[in-house]
């Protein structure tokens, strides 16, 4: 055992070298700035590169541009930065650039409260860009999942071309824990499928829409068109609705195809439960407090906590739900996912939540008192 006190940021930078980046690209911005100082002392010694770019447009450019040349490339931002990275996110997913998000949510909107944490970016990274097309959103509660977590994060980013959010907060990047990294069970680093063709490449080539087309790096040998407006299989601009309602239904299909084996999440179940607690992130760990103290004073109460928060783990979710009649979500916002548990609730069930964003974390208390655990 090799006891480390590490903070949420460190966590998630050295998992990144876990996985394979070489790129880093960012711009200060608290709480995201330690994975910057972290990624600028790391990655020059293992070969890559990081860099702090002008500006949030710049530097999520910079990653993509990298990604694109071969290299998993990694950036982090907060709320503010994630408003700015928006255009490119969309190109991002035009293009299927393979490339790792991290929001390290602080409280809002604007400026907020910059050294404060919440969860208010939830429904933003969903539907961050025009289009509205799926992205891939993972949640950590602790630096051990930060850890995890990131390394999953590449492997998906890898397997399904898109980029990948990884949503943490003040409360888990700057807060320190023991943690024995090297006893955390990590899936091997995933590398990108080239092409096997050696002309008549198609960087968006598929025979089936959920297929993920093979990519090819820039600077090799195959020709590589990459472009932000609508375009077929070969990269070419398009007008034809028949071929864009194509590339649209692929860009959906090669996520939600996947959806149940994206889906990541821990359930306590109890039998007989007739409520449950869904959580994801840091209120995770509070509301786990509240449903082991509700069973101590004799209720029966299931707990399922969400580390894949999009696409949203349906099947998991509905089958948590089961037989429950109420269940309760708490959110440090005020009420974003629970509008996704509302539509999976079987009939009749009621669904409470237990919101709080003035900068302080929801207690076990809290969460009991208010979502009637009591």
């Amino acid at each position: 055992m090799s006891l480390e006190f590490i903070e949420g940021n460190e966590a998630i930078a050295r998992g990144a070298l876990k996985a394979g980046c070489r790129f880093f690209a960012g711009y200060p911005i608290t709480p995201a700035s330690t994975i910057l100082q972290y990624m600028l002392e790391l990655l020059p010694p293992e070969g890559g590169v990081a860099v702090q770019a002008e500006d949030e447009i710049a530097a999520i450019g910079f990653c993509i541009g990298a990604s694109m040349a071969g290299q998993k490339a990694l950036t982090a931002t907060s709320g503010p930065g994630i408003s700015l990275y928006s255009e490119n996110i969309g190109l991002a997913i035009m293009g299927e650039t393979p490339l790792v998000i991290v929001d390290v949510q602080r409280q809002g909107p604007a400026t907020g409260s910059a050294t404060k944490g919440a969860d208010g970016d939830i429904q933003f990274v969903r539907w961050v860009t025009s289009g509205g097309l799926p992205i891939i959103a993972l949640c950590p509660a602790t630096v051990a999942e930060a850890y995890e977590l990131t390394v999953r994060a590449f492997n998906l980013s890898e397997r399904y071309r898109v980029p990948v959010f990884l949503l943490s907060n003040k409360e888990i990047s700057l807060t320190r824990e023991s943690v024995d990294l090297d006893a955390i069970a990590l899936l091997p680093p995933v590398a990108r499928t080239p092409p096997t063709c050696d002309k008549d490449y198609r960087p968006h080539g598929f025979a089936r829409p959920e297929e993920v087309p093979a990519l090819a790096n820039f600077g090799d040998a195959l020709v590589t068109r990459y472009t932000t407006s609508t375009h077929d299989q070969a990269g070419y601009l398009t007008a034809n609705p028949a071929v864009i309602q194509e590339m649209i239904d692929h860009y959906v299909a090669k996520i939600e195809a996947a959806a149940d084996e994206i889906a990541l999440v821990k359930h306590d179940r109890q039998d007989g439960a007739e409520t449950l607690v869904v959580s994801y992130g840091i209120t995770a760990r509070a509301a786990g407090l509240a449903a082991r103290a509700a069973r101590a004073n004799g209720r029966k109460v299931s707990s399922l906590t969400l580390q894949t928060l999009y696409p949203v783990p349906e099947k998991a979710i509905a089958a948590a739900m089961t037989g429950v009649k109420r269940v309760v979500v708490p959110e440090m916002n005020m009420g974003q996912y629970i509008r996704e548990i509302e539509r999976l609730a079987p009939p009749g069930a009621a669904v409470v939540g237990v919101n709080k964003m003035n900068t302080t974390l929801l207690s076990p208390d809290e969460i009991a008192r208010q979502g009637g655990l009591l």
